[in-house]
């Protein structure tokens, strides 16, 4: 299992509004696209900007490339991103799942 991951930032004052957002783009495409086990959004708000955690779990790369259209690391990125980040990363990072607890898809516990 792999695990995608990616980190954005946002005014504090946009974290309600970006957590809606995110969910209604990314982290449904995600779940959409064949091969998603699992989204995760990661939120912490640190003084006046809010930072953003995606994880996406996947069966493997490839299915992760078939959500971002590519299997290396460039993050995807939706048409009002530009209104709600300050910050973002421009790439993503794919980690080994080695242990999840309970288990997730077929990864051994």
């Amino acid at each position: 299992m792999i695990a995608r991951v990616w980190r954005g930032w946002t005014a504090a004052e946009d974290a309600d509004a970006y957590t809606d957002y995110v969910e209604r783009t990314g982290m449904r495409a995600s779940r959409d696209t064949p091969g998603n086990l699992a989204t995760i959004v990661l939120r912490r708000i640190d003084g006046d900007r809010a930072e953003f955690t995606t994880i996406t779990l996947w069966e493997s790369v490839e299915a992760a490339g078939g959500f971002s259209g590519t299997t290396d690391d460039t993050a995807v990125f939706y048409p009002e991103d530009d209104r709600y980040l300050v910050d973002r990363e421009l790439t993503v990072v794919y980690h080994e799942v080695v242990h999840s607890d309970p288990p997730v898809g077929d990864q051994p516990g």
